[in-house]
């Protein structure tokens, strides 16, 4: 059988979804490849969020292209977000491309690569409606301790800016058995965190149950015995209820960290990109969260430049940010995608003035984190072990609960005969702008 290479872009949405091509395609009898020049077939699981995603998606094609012309790959296939917007583009401007499916195509993944390899250059670009669950085979690309649970596909919020609705969907969930019986299924091979995600994972359970369920789904999820953390991303702000807010304070396996992607804090500009609630509405929660969850960790994403937003606007968002002193955030530049509202908004903010306010934002946000950062010095922590430093002999690296996989802060340990996955004690001794530096107390 061919060897096949995946290159997976964007989000970790789209990561699960390649660990189920993974495993169906392994399962089928191919083998795969993490090195693309040992490949016989390259699939390329495309992003199409933001004009920065697209160009990376698009780079990643043309290098596969080249593995085609060069190298032994016989078959190149898209998939992914951009296949499913940019399906005709890319058959046109691409020829090397053998095969492409959309988001929805996910399951059919092994008929592409026998139709592609026998020169057929299948297309199956559908509107989304597929939903992996806890039967379908599924390999873990991630380190073997950590894993992303996905919950739910697609959304229903249709937010301004934001394409995704058009790429995967209307929002359909999991039921809580299946995605239960998956997280047992994670833990008995080693899997000591899940990470639970969405595009919406508050509005868990609505289209199947006629109510939210993500109280409910941690409830259960904390009754896995092998599970050492649960940590909720991707959470939108108005479709919390106080019964998940007493789950969340209630378990101790559910990580004290929540990610609420807020996109501004100006009235007039949550108006225009279409987002539910106020800035008031969103101080109330934040304050509510705090106040019953004690330690508890807050990360959220903002826009900057979006369709008029004045520097006035802008300051609005520079205040609420000193105000509230969240302890992680990321920060976009609009990008204005085709299809959507706000790419025909009047008053779109020039990219130089984008880019200065991100950098602004960030700055902030630099010092408050190191702040933060500080204030957990001589504090013990439990941190969950990832590797060992290659260069520093004895030196570990982990992250605490208070960060999720890849975009927080590290922290480094000394230590003896760790391996990853392994939950050990540290009292911090430093700290700096995102990482922390401790030592093992027991």
């Amino acid at each position: 059988m061919f060897t096949i290479n995946i290159n997976t872009l964007g989000c970790a949405k789209n990561l699960v979804d390649s660990e189920v091509m993974t495993g169906l395609l392994q399962e089928t009898g191919y083998k795969t490849t993490d090195i693309p020049e040992e490949a016989d077939i390259i699939i390329v699981n495309t992003c199409g969020f933001i004009n920065d995603a697209k160009e990376e998606s698009i780079n990643a094609v043309l290098d596969a292209a080249r593995h085609k012309r060069e190298g032994k790959c016989r078959a190149l296939i898209v998939t992914g977000c951009l296949s499913q917007r940019y399906r005709d583009e890319l058959l046109k401007e691409i020829p090397e491309i053998d095969g492409l499916i959309g988001t929805g195509e996910v399951p059919r993944i092994t008929w592409v690569v026998k139709e592609a390899v026998e020169g057929k250059r299948p297309v199956l670009v559908d509107i989304p409606s597929y939903l992996y669950n806890h039967e379908v085979p599924r390999v873990i690309l991630t380190p073997r301790h950590t894993a992303y649970l996905k919950i739910a596909e697609g959304c229903n919020n249709r937010c301004a800016y934001c394409a995704i609705p058009m790429i995967r969907g209307g929002y359909r969930s999991r039921t809580v058995d299946s995605i239960v019986t998956e997280a047992r299924q994670l833990a008995e091979t080693g899997v000591r965190e899940v990470n639970l995600i969405g595009q919406d994972t508050t509005r868990y359970g609505h289209d199947l149950y006629g109510e939210f369920k993500l109280d409910e789904l941690l409830e259960q999820l904390a009754g896995v015995e092998q599970l050492s953390w649960i940590r909720v991303l991707y959470t939108y702000p108005t479709h919390y209820t106080d019964r998940l807010i007493d789950v969340i304070a209630r378990h101790s396996k559910i990580c004290n960290y929540l990610d609420i992607p807020l996109q501004h804090a100006d009235d007039v500009i949550l108006r225009s990109m279409q987002r539910q609630g106020t800035s008031r509405d969103i101080l109330s929660l934040i304050e509510k969260l705090r106040s019953r969850i004690p330690g508890l960790a807050l990360r959220t994403s903002f826009i900057v430049g979006f369709p008029g937003e004045t520097e006035e606007r802008f300051q609005t968002l520079l205040d609420f940010i000193k105000s509230v002193r969240f302890d992680r955030i990321g920060v976009f530049t609009f990008s204005p995608e085709e299809g959507t509202p706000a790419a025909a908004m009047p008053g779109q903010v020039p990219d130089e003035i984008k880019e200065e306010r991100r950098d602004r934002l960030l700055r902030i946000q630099q010092e408050i984190s190191l702040e933060k950062n500080r204030a957990k010095v001589g504090r013990n922590l439990s941190v969950l072990i990832e590797g060992k430093d290659q260069t520093e002999q004895e030196i570990y690296f982990g992250r605490t609960e208070f960060d999720a996989p890849e975009v927080d802060g590290t922290i480094y340990v000394k230590g003896y005969g760790l391996n990853p996955g392994n939950l050990v004690q540290v009292r911090v001794t430093h700290a700096y702008e995102h990482d922390l530096i401790g030592e093992i107390t027991k």
